[in-house]
């Protein structure tokens, strides 16, 4: 059974609940806009349905609400951040706009981010640079759930990469994707639905494939992109690695096992090396390559040309990236969005905890 509420007032609901934390203002709105961001496109695990989780770990004191975010190292191109240990959702625009400062400026920028928490979708921050007729990167660590290919052990998060480029008469073609054969959040959505999960999204305690969503908490694991070796789980084990150091071993964040549990029940491990979770963002200007029209023109022809390919079935058609987001983002504007209510008894509990207003 789902609920449906109109956008404004999610937005009015999630804006107290980081009030209530004691962010300030600006950062309770900011905030805010990046998980209803990914609300509305459709991408429900990432949205309204972890503000609970994000209130448990600001109860356990693994969040600052009101953290000092700063530049701690930086050339002309590059930076890294310190976060404070403040929310992701506020720490990575911060360092995004650090990057499309420095690509205004000198063709690109680069950010690496230390010391941050869980930050939405990777395609809001990539968007910011779009924005600015810019292409956008985004990626981030996460808490280690997923075997790399042949093991039986969690060592590397879903650890999710986003590059968004900017379009002329399209919308902006994103490629946001976990590096793992399905996000954690699918699974958080399939546990509240009751249901059961494909096969090759995980293993359990002993290496076998499981449809159980709640494999994780007996000692299971996600399973790379690629799901087994024979179906090519070393290149989403490498893509994944590759999401790990550029967001952890290059800014001074944790990384591999190391990486803090978005779980507040679960303490992270002793003798971290590094602080808190890390992304990466960047941002370089278009027109450094060649006239932004000219670039844009051919983006629409590249769609275009994509968009007329032959089908295996004539009733399909070929899915540009980020094109099912946007159609989702079009439909919950106009017609709310749709929460299960489980997500909607989780939340109406926190607001009572919280001492704000219900959603019902």
């Amino acid at each position: 059974m789902q609920n449906v509420f109109p956008e404004a007032t999610l937005r009015a609901f999630t804006q107290q609940v980081f009030k209530a934390m004691g962010c300030p203002d600006e950062h309770a709105v900011l905030a805010t806009d990046v998980l209803l961001k990914s609300d509305l496109r459709g991408i429900d695990s990432h949205g309204v349905a972890r503000l609970s989780g994000y209130v448990r770990l600001w109860e356990k004191q693994r969040i600052n609400a009101t953290p000092n975010i700063q530049i701690v190292h930086e050339t002309p191109t590059t930076a890294t951040v310190d976060g404070d240990a403040g929310l992701g959702l506020v720490v990575a625009p911060f360092a995004m706009q650090v990057a499309i400062e420095k690509a205004k400026q000198y063709g690109s920028g680069w950010v690496s981010v230390r010391n941050s928490n869980h930050f939405g979708i990777a395609g809001y921050h990539a968007l910011m640079a779009v924005e600015q007729d810019m292409i956008g990167f985004a990626m981030t660590n996460a808490s280690p759930l997923v075997a790399p290919t042949f093991a039986n052990e969690r060592l590397l998060g879903t650890n999710p990469m986003c590059y968004a480029f900017p379009a002329g008469q399209y919308p902006p073609l994103i490629v946001d994707m976990a590096t793992s054969a399905a996000a954690n959040g699918k699974l958080e959505i399939a546990q509240r639905s009751g249901k059961s999960v494909p096969e090759g999204w995980i293993q359990d305690a002993e290496g076998n494939y499981t449809t159980d969503p709640h494999a994780l908490k007996s000692g299971g694991s996600l399973l790379p992109l690629g799901s087994d070796r024979e179906h090519g789980s070393h290149k989403g084990f490498g893509l994944s690695a590759t999401v790990d150091i550029l967001s952890g071993v290059l800014s001074g964040a944790n990384y591999g096992p190391w990486v803090p549990p978005f779980v507040a029940f679960m303490e992270p491990l002793a003798n971290a090396p590094g602080q808190g979770i890390g992304h990466f963002v960047g941002a370089m200007r278009v027109d450094g390559f060649r006239p932004v029209a000219d670039f844009k023109s051919n983006i629409d022809n590249w769609i275009t040309r994509f968009k007329s390919a032959r089908t295996v079935n004539p009733e399909q058609k070929i899915i540009i990236p980020g094109e099912p987001e946007l159609e989702a983002e079009a439909d919950r504007k106009l017609n709310g969005i749709p929460l299960v209510e489980a997500v909607a008894t989780d939340l109406n509990q926190l607001a009572e905890r919280l001492g704000i207003q219900p959603l019902v």
